[in-house]
């Protein structure tokens, strides 16, 4: 089995009461419940977030994607798709995208790896080299620039086709068509839309 992505958006005032060491755990705690066991094995709710029983005091929630079933390669294929293509769209949609997609699903420099760092010291850092303790760490004063740059992009993402065809098409370690890149990339679109709205983070555990 490959490496798997939990991902959650979470109240970064809540997390911050929690010790370093207890926040994994304590997000695996607020979503993980027996009651909801049928809804995780559905693949969550119709909109993608899975909510605490009690969604009024809720301070997290996964959000499952729907093209992914669970798997975390889907991400790091369309982060190294968008890698291959950046320099051939336009400026601004490669301004835009970098904006949107660093620190999530691809990085500008490889040594930025939320896994190694804990994401700042948010989160403690891992000590298994083949067990990252996150994937991907987001915190809530980034997310709304995010946003931000996705509402820029998102009508211009038929720009992409070209370039996808031309440098990831057919390619293994590349999504499969473009359809699938960009349909993952209108997710995590929401993701950071609904986040923002919210003022939390985001999170990926493995």
């Amino acid at each position: 089995m490959g490496l798997g992505l939990t991902l959650f958006m979470a109240d970064w005032k809540y997390l911050s009461a929690v010790p370093v060491e207890n926040r994994v755990r304590a997000l695996d705690d607020a979503t993980w419940l027996p009651e909801l066991e049928d809804e995780y094995q559905g693949g969550g709710r119709a909109d993608g977030w899975l909510w605490p029983p009690d969604r009024g005091s809720a301070w997290c929630a996964e959000y499952s994607f729907f093209t992914t079933t669970g798997a975390y390669s889907p991400h790091a294929r369309a982060g190294e798709a968008w890698a291959d293509v950046r320099l051939l769209v336009d400026a601004f949609v490669r301004q835009a995208m970098d904006t949107f997609l660093v620190g999530l699903i691809w990085d500008a420099d490889p040594a930025d790896d939320p896994a190694l760092t804990g994401g700042g010291g948010f989160f403690p850092p891992a000590t298994d080299r083949w067990r990252p303790g996150v994937l991907l760490v987001c915190p809530p004063e980034a997310v709304p620039g995010k946003a931000r740059a996705w509402g820029r992009v998102e009508s211009r993402l038929e720009e992409l086709r070209e370039p996808f065809a031309a440098e990831c098409e057919g390619w293994a370690g590349r999504p499969d068509t473009f359809e699938a890149f960009t349909t993952l990339l209108r997710e995590w679109g929401e993701v950071t839309t609904e986040a923002a709205s919210r003022g939390w983070g985001l999170v990926g555990l493995p």
